[in-house]
């Protein structure tokens, strides 16, 4: 909307502010900060240190012996004829990049308020960047995976070329809920203390322990309304093929549900951004 108004013998032309017209433009044209907040953040985490790097490489591979030990080797669960480790930690690889993601992102604006009250820049660059950081442990777990595979001598599926795209899907699901979540830690402080229960809670209720075709033909629609059902079958049919039927529904269920979480987050966030500078 236009409006013009004559103030002594002036014309002032009230319109609809600039970053709101050209959001996704200034996104463009800030590229160079994003790439440059991804950066800085990968040197604080692996520049003069040994723990940066062995913990994205020890934590997921723990996980992965204990889920093991549980489900493989006392509840005996089935593994859909591959080695029980490879069933885990092919699911752990997406789980980890979302978990980690999902948590950097919640404090990641008030983690740069210096930023927020002193220039213009659109603000979603600072969650997006966080969450791009985690690509590197996220290439650090898969070459963990492939050497995995090679210990077990097995022979992945023709379908593993098409893993790209459920990178691409682990990163959208990121963007959007590290979104969501960074704009609801701005106003409400104490939601700080609640992202590690809620990204606990989701790994028990993720299929990252076992497999999917356990779960009952008549709840498994239900189940796939977690979108991390759906990339993490994604992950395991790429690597194992046929020995592991996708359930189409489901998958289709969760590739709604990821595009409705990222829609939700791009808007509250749009929403709640011109209140940042004030809140923080």
């Amino acid at each position: 909307m236009i409006r013009t108004e004559k103030i002594e013998g002036f014309d002032l032309v009230i319109e609809e502010s600039r970053s709101n017209k050209n959001y996704w433009n200034d996104l463009w044209q800030y590229r160079e900060l994003f790439f440059f907040l991804a950066w800085r953040d990968i040197l604080v985490r692996y520049k003069q240190t040994v723990i940066g790097v062995a913990w994205s490489v020890v934590r997921p591979f723990l996980t992965m012996l204990v889920f093991t030990l549980i489900f493989g080797r006392l509840a005996k669960l089935p593994s859909d004829g591959v080695p029980y480790p490879i069933l885990v930690y092919a699911a752990m690889i997406p789980w980890q990049f979302f978990a980690t993601s999902f948590t950097d992102a919640s404090n990641s604006l008030i983690g740069n308020s210096n930023m927020l009250t002193k220039i213009y820049f659109p603000r979603m660059i600072i969650p997006a960047s966080s969450v791009m950081v985690n690509f590197v442990d996220l290439i650090i777990s898969f070459l963990i995976f492939i050497g995995l595979i090679f210990w077990y001598h097995f022979t992945p599926a023709w379908t593993i070329l098409i893993l790209p795209l459920f990178f691409i899907w682990v990163m959208l699901i990121s963007v959007g809920a590290g979104l969501y979540i960074s704009a609801v830690n701005v106003k409400y402080r104490d939601f700080k203390h609640i992202v590690p229960f809620v990204v606990q809670f989701g790994l028990y209720i993720s299929p990252v322990g076992f497999s999917t075709n356990i779960i009952p033909e008549k709840w498994r629609l239900i189940y796939s309304l977690n979108p991390m059902v759906g990339i993490i079958d994604g992950f395991r049919w790429a690597v194992i093929g046929k020995n592991y039927p996708i359930y189409l529904p489901g998958l289709l269920i969760s590739i709604v549900a990821t595009l409705l979480l990222l829609w939700l987050g791009i808007g509250y966030f749009r929403k709640m951004e011109k209140t940042f500078a004030d809140l923080i």
